[in-house]
C-alpha cells in the first residue's frame, strides 16, 4: 500500500518514540495520516482569517451558518453549534470535558500519559477506526466466548481478523487462568494480538473484581514479556454501570495504560450509555501507549492517523450532538441526574436477581453470574435458544435475543421493575411448552 510523505513523517515519530507502536500498525495504519488540505487549511483560516474567511464548504448569512427558520427553531442553541461542521477530531470543549470526566471516574487513569479523547460517531465508530488502525487480515482479536456479535463484522468481516475465544467464567467469576493460558498460546504462535476487553460485559453483564483485573493486567504483561505485541481494547460501553460493590468500578484501561512497551492501550467510551444519550451518538478514542520515548509526540501521530481515519469515512462526527453533550457534561446538575437513573437500574438488577434464581426455575435454566450493565444470560437446559426465542414472540408477544444454540440474552434494563418478574416467569412457561412438545 502506497504510503505519503505525511504518513511517512507520522511513522517516523511513531518508530523513533515507541518502535513496537509502528509495529503494532496495520498496513492501512501506516498509510493513515490528515492531510493538509480543506480540513487544515480551514482551521487557519479560523484563527487567522480575521477579515474575510473563504475556506469551508458552509454558507454564511449575517455572520452565522446559513439555515431554514423552520429547522432553526427547533433547537434552543445558538446557530454555530447546530449547523456548523465540527473538527474532525471533535470540538476541543467536549474533548476537554470528557478527560475531566475520564479522570474524575478514573484514579488509575491519573498521572498516566494519555492521549486527549478523540470523537468518533459513537463506539462502533470508535472501534472500526482501532481496527482500521491495528488490524490485518489474520489477525489474532483475543476475547471471551460470550461476546458482543458486531464484533464479527467489525473485525472478522471488514478486516480478515481471526477470532481466538476463551471461557469468560470459571465459576462465579472470571477465567483469568483461561485468558492467561490463551495469551500464552498466542505467544508461541504470533508476535502480535488485539486483546479485547468489553466490561461490563454485552451480553453477560459481568465486571471482574478490582483483583481479577489486576490478573487480567498481569497475564497481559507476562505476554508482552515473552514476545507478544498488544493492542489492548478496552470497550467501555457500559461503564458506571455497576451494581455490587466487588465490580472494579473504574476502566480497566487505567491499570493497563503504561504496564510495558510492547502494549497499547486503547480506551472506547461514549456518551450512548454512560449519559443516556443513545442516539447522539457521542463516543470517545483514547490512546496509551507504554515506553521510555516522548509519548505524547506518539499520541498526536496516532490522533493524526485516527483523524485521517475519521476524515476518509465520515469527515467528522456531528457538531449538534457534541454541543449538547458538551452543555450537558458542564452542567451542575448532571451528577445526580446520573446517579438517580444508575440507581433505577440498579433497583431493576437486584430485583432481576431476586427473581432469576429461584428454585422453580433450575429445571429451566442457570445463570451466567452478572453484576452490571444493562444485561443477564442464562444457559436453558434441554432447549434451543432460537427455537424458544421465536415461541416467546409468536405465543407471548415477549421478545428476548437468542446467542447460539443454549444461550438467551434479557435486558432488564428496559424493563419496569414490576414487570421483571412476569417476564421469566413467562420465559419459563415457553419453556415448560417446549419441552412437553418434544
Amino acid at each position: 500500500m502506497n504510503v505519503t510523505p505525511l504518513a511517512q513523517e507520522l511513522n517516523q515519530v511513531i518508530g523513533r518514540e515507541a518502535p513496537v507502536v509502528l509495529e503494532l500498525l496495520s498496513s492501512l495504519g501506516r498509510s493513515l495520516y490528515f492531510p493538509k488540505g480543506i480540513i487544515s487549511q480551514s482551521a487557519e483560516a479560523k484563527e487567522k482569517g480575521k477579515r474575510f474567511n473563504a475556506t469551508i464548504g458552509i454558507a454564511i448569512e449575517d455572520g452565522v451558518p446559513m439555515h431554514l427558520p423552520s429547522l432553526g427553531k427547533l433547537f434552543a442553541m445558538a446557530p454555530e453549534d447546530v449547523f456548523s461542521y465540527a473538527p474532525t477530531a471533535g470540538r476541543a470543549d467536549l474533548r476537554r470535558l470528557w478527560r475531566e470526566k475520564q479522570l474524575a471516574e478514573n484514579p488509575s487513569m491519573r498521572g498516566q500519559r494519555v492521549g486527549a479523547p478523540i470523537v468518533t460517531s459513537a463506539l462502533t465508530h470508535g472501534l472500526a477506526v482501532a481496527g482500521d488502525l491495528f488490524v490485518g487480515a489474520g489477525d489474532p482479536i483475543v476475547l471471551p466466548e460470550h461476546y458482543w456479535g458486531n464484533y464479527n463484522l467489525t473485525y472478522k468481516v471488514r478486516l480478515g481478523a481471526e477470532m481466538v475465544t476463551y471461557p469468560l467464567y470459571d465459576g462465579d467469576g472470571f477465567n483469568c487462568a483461561g485468558f492467561a493460558a490463551t495469551l500464552d498460546r498466542v505467544a508461541r504462535e504470533r508476535s502480535k494480538a488485539i486483546v479485547l476487553l468489553n466490561f461490563p460485559n454485552n451480553p453477560t453483564g459481568y465486571t471482574p473484581a478490582r483483583g481479577e483485573a489486576e490478573r487480567i493486567r498481569d497475564a497481559i504483561v507476562r505476554s508482552a514479556e515473552k514476545g507478544l505485541r498488544q493492542v489492548v481494547l478496552c470497550d467501555d460501553a457500559y461503564f458506571g454501570l455497576f451494581y455490587d460493590d466487588a465490580c472494579l468500578e473504574e476502566s480497566i484501561f487505567g491499570l493497563i495504560a503504561g504496564s510495558h512497551p510492547s502494549v497499547l492501550a486503547v480506551k472506547l467510551d461514549g456518551a450512548t450509555k454512560e449519559l443516556f444519550a443513545w442516539g447522539f451518538r457521542v463516543g470517545f478514542l483514547t490512546f496509551a501507549a507504554g515506553g521510555g520515548g516522548d509519548l505524547d509526540l506518539v499520541h498526536a501521530a496516532l490522533e493524526k492517523k485516527a483523524m485521517g481515519a475519521i476524515r476518509g469515512c465520515i469527515s467528522n462526527s456531528p457538531n449538534l450532538s457534541q454541543a449538547a453533550i458538551a452543555r450537558m457534561l458542564a452542567s451542575e446538575g448532571v451528577a445526580a441526574e446520573r446517579r438517580a437513573k444508575r440507581d433505577l437500574l440498579c433497583a431493576r438488577a437486584r430485583r432481576t436477581r431476586a427473581v432469576v434464581y429461584r428454585d422453580e426455575f433450575a429445571e429451566a435454566w442457570d445463570v451466567y453470574p452478572f453484576n452490571s450493565g444493562y444485561f443477564l444470560c442464562v444457559r436453558l437446559k434441554g432447549v434451543d435458544a432460537e427455537a424458544l426465542r421465536v415461541h416467546l414472540l409468536d405465543a407471548y408477544q415477549v421478545g428476548v435475543i437468542s446467542s447460539g444454540s443454549t444461550d438467551i440474552r434479557v435486558a432488564f434494563s428496559c424493563l419496569e421493575e414490576s414487570d421483571i418478574e412476569e417476564v421469566f416467569r413467562t420465559i419459563h412457561q415457553g419453556w415448560r411448552d417446549l419441552v412437553r412438545a418434544r
